[in-house]
């Protein structure tokens, strides 16, 4: 379940609901990060101002209410907490840990995934560079490595015993396969559902996505001020020389855009994250496209 943007109270009544369901869930959180503010933030209001003809607020720096987000999953005793753009601290991690929930801290490199076992995380869900939406880099900085996923789960493996989820561009049986046999003790696939029917993902973002008019993919810092991956827009390549590395004042400002760019159903002006792999979407119920999966899966392994 995602928490991040959203008010404590409205995460309270998704939680109730999960809990009511009476099946497993879990609460992902943003570790809070304020990147420094500068004239560069200023100057890239300015001109979004003059090009889209709307007024825009550099916000006041918060941090996601992360003490009211945190006190939420000890009320409700989420079974499963993972954590995103860092890594809590040791006493925090051992806090919900003592209130019998499982901590997962998402991770991109071994140097990261030290940090995270050594702070008590109880698995990684480690993320590659052709995973869609944000990098969840512990720090907003450019990054030099583009390893592949199987490549980096060995790597993290000969190192770190704690179970590994694999993310990141896993869009069929063979790429499971494959992280599987790399070391990963599981996946998490996110692209590869976006277009099923029960997918929350808006009409003009997913017809996107089918649609043919977006070839690749490209990281930007346009939309929020951190590096995240989406289908390469005209947004993206107008601005991405100007964009502050400022989060998330940048995701703040940019706001008004996008929504008036869905409200006209204008894709070139809308973050549309997915990973490498986009154009291999299937459709269909989120039923049949597990079970699509699992059947590729067994042939890969029998």
């Amino acid at each position: 379940m995602a928490s991040g943007y959203k008010t404590p109270e409205a995460i309270e009544q998704e939680i109730i609901k999960c809990k009511e369901s009476l099946l497993p869930f879990g609460v992902n959180l943003f570790v809070p990060q304020n990147d420094t503010i500068d004239e560069s933030i200023y100057l890239y209001k300015e001109r979004l101002e003059e090009d889209f003809q709307i007024p825009l607020t550099i916000p006041e720096p918060n941090d996601d209410y992360w003490t009211e987000k945190l006190e939420l999953v000890m009320k409700y005793n989420v079974p499963y907490v993972s954590f995103t753009f860092g890594c809590p601290s040791m006493e925090i991690i051992e806090r919900i840990k003592s209130n019998s929930s499982y901590v997962i801290v998402t991770v991109t490199n071994l140097d990261e995934a030290k940090i995270a076992m050594g702070n008590g995380a109880d698995a990684i869900c480690l993320q590659g560079a052709n995973a869609g939406g944000h990098r969840a880099t512990f720090q907003n900085v450019d990054e030099g490595s583009d390893v592949p996923l199987t490549e980096l789960i060995a790597i993290i493996r000969k190192e770190i015993p704690l179970p590994i989820i694999a993310a990141g561009g896993i869009i069929n049986g063979k790429d499971i396969h494959m992280a599987l046999s790399a070391g990963a003790d599981a996946v998490q696939l996110g692209t590869a559902f976006l277009c099923t029917e029960e997918s929350g993902a808006n009409p003009v973002y997913k017809q996107a996505l089918k649609s043919g008019e977006f070839t690749e993919t490209a990281l930007t810092r346009t939309f929020s001020g951190r590096l995240a991956r989406g289908l390469k827009n005209e947004f993206m390549v107008k601005y991405e020389n100007i964009a502050p590395a400022i989060y998330p004042t940048v995701n703040s400002l940019t706001q008004p855009i996008r929504a008036k760019a869905l409200k006209d159903q204008n894709p070139q002006a809308m973050s549309l994250w997915a990973s490498t792999r986009f154009q291999e979407i299937q459709e269909g119920t989120v039923k049949e496209v597990f079970e699509k999966l699992i059947k590729e899966l067994k042939l890969y392994q029998s």
